[in-house]
């Protein structure tokens, strides 16, 4: 199963990579997916519902615990997030795609150590557990000021932290 799962992060970051323009193709990628039991019987249905708590371009003020507040702009035909963090720090956020379950986005401004930083946020049915759905959050980045470690360490945190408590609030099992 890890090895299915790591196929499928992997293929994430993959599509991302393709997407990103060839003069900012990111060096780094970080991945993580939670995976939710549900009623196959009701899939959709909890598709819908899990996705109406947690996929809003917003409602990572409501379940990730570095996130004090979202809130959404427009500038032109653009929209944007502004997160700010519970020790003050902002993140200006740019939505670049939305499809049913599934948006991208990147990061414009930040305090955190990357740069040409895209990353992807979806929920969808897992493909080996019928009764299994998963959020699988992934991006693709270059290290800005600190060692590609580090900045990995730092994007990894932040999605283990967001998907676990997700977790606590809908899920059983994760990864």
């Amino acid at each position: 199963m890890k090895f299915v799962q790591g196929l499928v992060i992997a293929g994430a970051v993959a599509g991302m990579l393709a997407a990103a323009p060839l003069a900012e193709a990111a060096s780094l990628a970080v991945g993580k997916k939670l995976e939710l039991k549900v009623n196959p019987a009701k899939m959709k249905e909890e598709r819908d519902r899990l996705w109406a708590q947690f996929g809003g371009w917003c409602a990572i003020k409501d379940w990730h615990p570095a996130i004090a507040s979202c809130e959404q702009v427009t500038e032109g035909d653009a929209k944007f997030r502004i997160l700010t963090l519970k020790d003050g720090g902002k993140i200006k956020e740019k939505l670049l795609d939305v499809k049913p379950n599934f948006y991208r986005y990147e990061i414009v401004e930040s305090p955190l150590p990357v740069k040409n930083y895209q990353a992807q946020f979806a929920l969808t049915p897992d493909d080996d557990d019928e009764d299994e759905i998963n959020f699988a959050w992934s991006a693709v980045f270059d290290a800005n000021g600190k060692p590609d470690t580090e900045a990995k360490g730092v994007i990894d945190g932040i999605f283990k932290a967001g998907l676990d408590n997700i977790k606590a609030t809908a899920g059983t099992k994760h990864d």
